[in-house]
């Protein structure tokens, strides 16, 4: 599969286009620099409120290389939020998912944009299935790895590039400084948009996963080419196909999210306060 879709962007450098929208953010926003990137998924997007105060709010759809949510549940919006410790933070709630077919430059551009904002720090969150019987819906979950089931990469070329502590151990720490308790895992990123079968879930466990999605891994990795540290946490927003009884649906995820909403939403925004 090539790295793009035909929408007319593939020959288009992405760095250069994420500089060309780094540069309409910091027109817009009048912040010249942001110090860490939040992109929130099914279930976070309330933390973006409790993080500090939002100093700007720009339409997705308007930024270079930008697009409109496709998924219920994500917001359309880019924000730069001031946070009491004077840190400025660019949310990021749209998304774009490998499965919409743009291709990995567009799944990767938010996370490349960031980097050209000035963002040393990246925030990666999802709702996701969880493998682990105890991780009833609502609980959030630290990633601690991940394994990307894509079969592709944002890399491109003779680009080599160092996974082994992609995701922070010092930025888990500082989480666990907010909630001693949370749990964390392995995180199975697959294509989408159907949902893994029993089989593929059991398959997923058998090689190291504790949590399943459709993000995450993509953009870690191209957040780690740019010279970012990476802090990543899931919603477990439903047990797995075949380690849940019932049928999953997004519907599902959705109130799921909701349901946890204020209370990881509160967590998130503690977290961000010690970063």
């Amino acid at each position: 599969m090539s790295n793009e879709s035909s929408t007319g962007t593939q020959n288009t450098d992405p760095f250069a286009l994420a500089g060309e929208a780094a540069a309409y953010i910091r027109a817009r926003t009048g912040v010249e620099s942001h110090d860490v990137a939040l992109v929130l998924g099914s279930g976070w997007g309330a933390s973006a409120d409790l993080i500090g105060t939002t100093t700007a709010a720009l339409d997705a759809a308007d930024v270079p290389g930008f697009h409109a949510p496709a998924v219920p549940g994500h917001t359309g919006t880019i924000r730069s939020v001031l946070t009491p410790e004077g840190k400025r933070a660019l949310v990021l709630g749209a998304r774009t998912h490998f499965y919409e077919g743009r291709g990995v430059r567009s799944v990767v551009h938010g996370v490349r944009t960031a980097a050209a904002a000035g963002c040393k720090t990246l925030v990666l969150t999802n709702g996701c299935g969880g493998l682990n019987e105890a991780w009833t819906p609502g609980t959030p979950v630290l990633i601690s790895d991940h394994i990307n089931l894509t079969a592709t990469s944002p890399l491109e070329g003779a680009t080599f590039v160092d996974l082994t502590d992609l995701y922070s151990a010092r930025l888990r720490a500082l989480a666990r400084e907010v909630d001693p308790s949370l749990a964390e895992g392995v995180y199975a990123q697959f294509t989408g948009p159907h949902y893994e079968t029993p089989a593929e879930v059991q398959y997923a466990k058998r090689i190291g996963a504790d949590l399943v999605g459709m993000s995450t891994a993509l953009e870690a990795i191209a957040a780690r080419h740019a010279g970012m540290e990476v802090f990543g946490i899931s919603l477990v927003t439903n047990l797995a196909a075949g380690i849940s009884p019932e049928p999953l649906s997004h519907g599902e995820v959705i109130e799921a999210g909701a349901a946890a909403g204020p209370r990881i939403s509160a967590l998130l925004a503690g977290i961000i306060t010690k970063l």
